[in-house]
């Protein structure tokens, strides 16, 4: 557990390290950020066992496949694409002159902010620890990291990988509850990134403002799967079924509901209750299948179900919520239909397993219903049509979108991951990565000859007719 005294510290010793960098050379040199980023992917290579077991403990159950598969495998793709690419997004960018400013040279060079906050939520810790830490490395940055409280032993044993690898004043991991993560958040970083719910986001800027802290909030939200008329129903079933079972739907890009076709709904249902079956058969003793992280979420969920099934929802999957769910961490992935409009489910970010099922007629009324509700965090388009899948793109924006499956443009390298409006804002991954976390720098080089001379005062006749002529042109 830290206290106020001891972040404070923490901070004013990366601060000042980071004052060195700059007197000694304008920021880490290429060799020093790629040793780093070298010793961030042995942290991880070396240790994927033991971080697989502390998460499984925390979890009550977590596949170590699906660790490996949904965050061990992601972060060490993109420290290998940074790696590859880090010396060319370091070269100054050259800017072309208009022939008014000649003859001048331009360019931009992206500078390290100095220390860089990282707020890590508990559905994918490790990731999202380290994606954002090997951006802010690359970017020259020191790091200090929030790792979250419900994650008790995967937090301290992260804690003492990273004591173990890195110098404290390089990158160093916080421990605590939230009275730490409010203290955290008000530090003076240079650059602050939060990655969690909107409501804590909120929070999170307000405290950041106060600093004029610039802040990258990646959030949530209800990212919906538009399955078309032309989809391929047993695809899009199948790939639909294996995003929201992966880590029992604990996923900020998870498909939160999904829009169907009218008259295919029955199809769509079996086709996804059948894949269900395949992924995960016995879900409560399945090895690959994950735990909700706490009881207090486990209640939450079977509240949601509860309320839904009591305003007429039918469920798919299952016949009924048996009482004893309340005491199982193992809830099974479920399909429901005829959901009411108001429901909880409906109007908030589920995070869990249960899927909602909204039918439409006209492919506009289901655009329209996506429209009703705020700016997704993820968009999954299932179809063939090329006009279709563009007219419900360009209707409905989003972070980010996937076209015939899920999930993946949030684990692609070379894509910036983010979201939009309520659903946050900023990005990172690849080289968007590295520019969020640098300030990019105006530099000009002006010689002795500059054809501004002849415009200084006192202005004649000759300059006031020309200015006039060029601005009316």
């Amino acid at each position: 557990m830290s206290d106020p005294t001891d972040l404070q510290q923490r901070f004013e010793a990366q601060k000042a390290a980071f004052a060195r960098d700059l007197a000694a050379h304008g920021g880490p040199p290429l060799a020093v950020r790629k040793s780093r980023l070298r010793l961030l992917r042995r942290l991880v290579a070396e240790n994927q066992d033991w971080l697989c077991e502390r998460l499984a403990e925390d979890f009550g159950h977590r596949s170590h496949d699906e660790t490996r598969l949904a965050e061990i495998l992601p972060t060490l793709l993109g420290i290998d694409h940074v790696l590859r690419r880090l010396h060319r997004w370091m070269r100054p960018s050259k800017r072309r002159t208009p022939w008014l400013l000649q003859p001048i040279r331009a360019e931009v060079r992206y500078q390290p902010k100095g220390v860089v906050g990282i707020i890590v939520p508990w559905n994918y810790p490790l990731s999202l620890a380290a994606g954002p830490l090997l951006d802010a490395l690359a970017a020259g940055n020191r790091v200090m990291i929030k790792m979250p409280e419900a994650l008790p032993g995967f937090s301290a044993g992260l804690a003492q990988l990273i004591e173990r690898y890195f110098e404290p004043d390089v990158v160093t991991v916080v421990e605590g509850d939230v009275a730490v993560a409010q203290a955290f958040s008000a530090l003076p970083f240079d650059h602050l990134l939060f990655t969690g719910s909107t409501t804590v986001g909120r929070q999170v800027m307000a405290a950041a403002a106060k600093n004029l802290t610039p802040v990258s909030l990646e959030l949530g939200g209800k990212s919906p799967a538009f399955v078309a008329a032309s989809a391929n129903l047993r695809l899009a079933a199948r790939r639909i079924a294996f995003a929201k079972g992966l880590n029992a739907g604990q996923t900020c890009v998870a498909p939160d509901y999904v829009l169907v076709p009218e008259h295919r709904c029955g199809a769509f249902i079996e086709h996804f209750v059948a894949a269900v079956r395949e992924f995960w058969p016995e879900y409560q003793t399945n090895e690959d299948y994950t735990a909700v992280i706490n009881r207090h979420h486990n209640e939450r969920l079977c509240a949601l179900l509860e309320a839904a099934e009591a305003g007429g929802a039918k469920l798919h999957g299952i016949d009924h919520l048996p009482k004893d769910w309340l005491q199982d961490r193992r809830l099974p992935v479920v399909a429901l239909t005829d959901v009411p409009a108001d429901s909880a489910l409906l109007e908030e970010e589920i995070f869990g397993p249960w899927l909602p099922i909204v039918t439409y007629r006209q492919e506009a009324e289901g655009i329209a219903f996506m429209r009703d509700r705020p700016l997704p965090l993820a968009l999954y388009y299932f179809g063939t049509d090329r006009k279709s899948r563009e007219d419900v793109i360009c209707a409905m924006p989003s972070g980010g979108v996937t076209v015939n499956n899920a999930l993946l443009h949030s684990a692609h390298p070379q894509l910036p991951f983010g979201g939009i409006g309520p659903s946050g804002m900023g990005a990172y991954h690849g080289i968007e990565g590295f520019r969020t976390f640098s300030h990019a720098r105006s530099v000009i080089y002006s010689g002795r000859m500059s054809s501004l001379n002849w415009l200084y005062p006192p202005y004649g006749r000759q300059v006031h007719q020309w200015v006039r002529r060029w601005l009316l042109r």
